[in-house]
């Protein structure tokens, strides 16, 4: 008796993998081989928007700018700057009643080249670079990396760089001290260990020919550039180059349960709320799929969530609905629903002092729903209301779909945001909803496959409700 009652009133997280048919198990290994190949090919913002360009006009989307008149069931993208993709599927109900939004974004920690970048020295040439986001210098060393990007010439001619990804390409690193000579740099805090200043890009070694003349390691490189690239070093400065690790996204484990890839903050969220959306036919409220910029950053730019570009996307929908007036936009974005699809912390038992138990998003156990973020005492975060909430519980619920009411860690450790609050100002119910994470923002982060298609799910059933 007390164990029947036990079950029926407390919330128990099962491992999702439990009692799953070899049939459904088989789905996940299958989709999660599609997530992971994406991935090796989508590193960068560009590369992902390239992809996700692809896969929606296989899917029939078309760039709304192709469109005078919008109706029901059409499917249109607006991709901004090659960096950032708004797709939408019209739906059947007035818009005025609002969106039904799922927003993640696809930039992740790295390393960028700096507008200056090649130097040489004692014969050995370099890049010098610039980290971007949350990283821990220390994991950037001694790893192989890859460069990807472009460079624009001044008469617009575009060059892009992809070096180090084909096992027949060379890669590049960043050395570090041996352990013998390191006694000093071992004594210094870890966050110090490694400055940023010197996280810079072995590249070569060889001098251009047997002349002695001053840098000839740098002038080889650069003749080596201008041979490939038709480019001097001046070009250099009106480029976007990326330095990220030449890892491949590999399954994980005996049992192959887990993603072990880079960049799976947030790309795993963007892909399956991108690939949900690829499943979708005819829909009640118009959905909506961000995939933005800049969010490891602060969202800031043209590219990021804080720019109006999302804003002009909507607004050219509402023209071409032919409906638009004044304060109509206003209107969609108060009644309008959103997940924000972004990763969580992993609960991970080797560093459980950082977690709350209770709290934590555990992997295997379906995605995270994270009512706030924030840091403390939850600055900065957008506080999802009890009454979305149980809305979304009842997609999920109705769907079968396994879900976890989580925090990011211990409340005066730490915290993070995502891009829940720039949406939850605009006046639309917004919820952080992703997939735990081991290891967030190094450079070989760690998913669990069942949580993966758990999202897919997730984010698909929350577009037809």
């Amino acid at each position: 008796m007390s164990e029947e009652l036990k079950n029926k009133l407390f919330n128990n997280k099962e491992n999702g993998w439990t009692n799953l048919s070899n049939e459904t198990i088989n789905e996940i290994n299958n989709y999660s081989e599609k997530y992971m190949k994406f991935l090796n090919s989508a590193k960068t913002e560009r590369e992902f928007i390239k992809q996700a360009r692809k896969l929606a006009d296989e899917n029939g989307y078309k760039d709304i700018m192709e469109f005078e008149t919008l109706k029901p069931g059409d499917k249109i993208y607006f991709i901004n700057r090659e960096k950032s993709m708004y797709l939408a599927i019209i739906g059947e109900e007035p818009i005025e009643n609002g969106l039904h939004i799922i927003g993640s974004h696809i930039d992740s920690p790295r390393l960028d080249l700096k507008p200056n970048p090649l130097y040489e020295d004692t014969e050995l040439a370099y890049l010098k670079t610039h980290y971007y986001g949350g990283i821990k210098k220390y994991q950037w060393t001694t790893i192989p990396l890859s460069m990807h990007g472009i460079i624009v010439k001044t008469n617009g001619e575009k060059i892009e760089i992809n070096i180090g990804e084909d096992e027949k390409d060379p890669i590049f690193t960043i050395t570090d001290l041996l352990p013998h000579l390191a006694q000093e740099q071992m004594e210094k805090k870890l966050k110090e260990g490694i400055n940023g200043e010197d996280l810079n890009l072995l590249v070569g070694s060889m001098p251009y020919n047997s002349e002695k003349i001053s840098e000839n390691v740098k002038l080889n490189i650069l003749n080596i550039l201008n041979k490939k690239y038709g480019i001097t070093e001046i070009d250099l400065n009106s480029s976007e180059i990326e330095i990220v690790p030449a890892f491949k996204a590999r399954s994980l484990g005996f049992d192959e349960s887990m993603v072990a890839a880079y960049g799976q903050d947030d790309k795993v969220c963007a892909y399956t709320s991108l690939s949900a959306m690829m499943k979708l036919k005819n829909v009640k409220n118009t959905a909506v799929c961000i995939l933005s910029d800049k969010e490891e950053i602060g969202s800031m730019g043209n590219t990021g969530m804080e720019s109006h570009m999302f804003d002009f996307f909507i607004s050219e929908i509402l023209n071409k609905l032919g409906i638009n007036k004044p304060n109509l936009l206003d209107r969609v974005f108060c009644f309008s629903k959103m997940l924000s699809s972004d990763v969580d912390a992993g609960f991970d038992p080797i560093y459980s002092s950082v977690s709350d138990k209770t709290n934590a998003g555990y992997l295997g156990k379906g995605v995270t729903l994270n009512k706030y973020t924030g840091a403390r005492g939850k600055s900065g975060a957008s506080d999802a209301n009890a009454e979305f909430v149980a809305w979304v519980r009842n997609v999920l619920e109705k769907n079968e779909i396994k879900y976890q009411l989580t925090e990011l860690g211990k409340v005066d450790i730490g915290g993070g945001g995502t891009i829940a609050y720039i949406l939850a100002n605009k006046g639309a119910d917004v919820i952080d909803c992703g997939i735990a994470v081991l290891s967030m923002h190094a450079p070989y982060e760690v998913t669990s496959k069942y949580d993966i298609y758990c999202a897919y799910k997730t984010y698909k059933a929350f577009w037809e409700e």
